[in-house]
């Protein structure tokens, strides 16, 4: 199968494999594609395929990640005396949410991982395919807002969901969801797009951080 037809698979699947895995409360020990649960680990739930070898993949295809709010989001958001958000202001917080994602990953794989970053299959290439799901922007700035105080107790929330596979067979070799929360408290404050971008920024660093210590890890396990 090429590798864009296995990337527009994966991209009409990821929602319901996610869901199907976050509506468990007790997690399957073995996913329904063979994968086995990982204990300890520093990301909520965590699946892998037995003995999966990553330090064979030198270099990362990187796609990028579908974004989704959670259930509701808008209409909750327009329950808000003297706030309309539009669908328009969705998509922009969607886009402006992916090239930040794409930002980060590739800052640290490159730069703190040395990473070779491709758009394209070879024996030696990984696909990192992500989603953040359940995203909640607690005070979006959007027009007619900007400026305006609220008592905000966190930028928001969201749910990164992610699969590596290879890029030659299409094999999935890991699934991975973990949850954050923005924890930088506040009380009264004004809706600030440059606030919850940095608590965005945070929250994606610390994935990519884990991405790239496993992938680290696992080079030092065969070395």
């Amino acid at each position: 199968m090429r590798i864009m037809n296995l990337l527009t698979y994966f991209i009409f699947s990821l929602t319901l494999s996610f869901n199907a895995l976050a509506e468990q409360r007790d997690p399957p020990e073995v996913t329904v594609d063979g994968l086995h649960r990982v204990k300890d680990t520093k990301m909520a739930l965590v699946y892998a395929k037995p003995e999966v070898d990553l330090s064979q993949y030198n270099r990362i295809y990187l796609t990028e990640p579908q974004i989704s709010f959670t259930k509701h989001w808008l209409q909750t958001q327009n329950s808000i005396p003297n706030q309309t958000v539009r669908k328009e202001d969705m998509q922009r917080i969607k886009t402006e949410l992916a090239a930040l994602f794409m930002e980060v990953f590739k800052d640290e794989l490159q730069n703190n991982g040395g990473y070779v970053l491709v758009d394209g299959a070879a024996e030696d290439v990984l696909i990192v395919h992500p989603a953040i799901v359940d995203l909640d922007v607690f005070a979006p700035d959007v027009p007619g807002t900007t400026g305006t105080r609220s008592a905000i107790p966190s930028a928001g929330s969201m749910t990164l969901y992610m699969e590596l596979m290879d890029s030659v067979t299409g094999d999935m070799l890991v699934k991975a969801i973990d949850n954050k929360y923005d924890r930088t408290r506040t009380h009264i404050q004004a809706r600030n797009r440059k606030r919850n971008e940095a608590a965005a920024r945070q929250m994606l660093g610390d994935w990519a951080n884990l991405l790239r210590l496993a992938l680290d890890e696992a080079r030092t396990v065969v070395r």
